[in-house]
């Protein structure tokens, strides 16, 4: 999976990534905030959700944002959470937009 062209969410109530292919995924930061997979937010060896949805406010944003090689980013939050690494392969692959939905709905992988 290429990397996004562009990355913009920096204290905004959006993040959107802009793929070489044209394609333009956005997620609202609190939906990302709460899809994090690290330990402190998952349990490792359940999988069990450690995160409580209501201690994350409606109005959290990305104070900072990093590139982890050309794989990933790591976001820091208003809230002060910073362990999670989002990768651009899950990134791309559970946009929330209408056509990948679409896509997912009938078994395909948006690209």
């Amino acid at each position: 999976m290429p990397m996004p062209e562009e990355i913009v969410g920096l204290l905004r109530s959006k993040i959107t990534l802009k793929w070489p292919d044209g394609h333009v995924t956005t997620y609202a930061a609190r939906d990302l905030r709460l899809a994090c997979r690290c330990a402190s937010c998952i349990e490792e060896t359940s999988g069990r959700p450690l995160l409580d949805p209501a201690a994350v406010p409606p109005t959290i944003r990305a104070n900072h944002m990093e590139l982890m090689g050309q794989y990933a980013v790591t976001i820091t939050w208003s809230d002060g959470h910073s362990t999670g690494i989002f990768n651009f392969r899950d990134l791309r692959a559970n946009c929330p937009c209408g056509d990948c939905a679409t896509l997912r709905a009938r078994g395909e992988r948006p690209t």
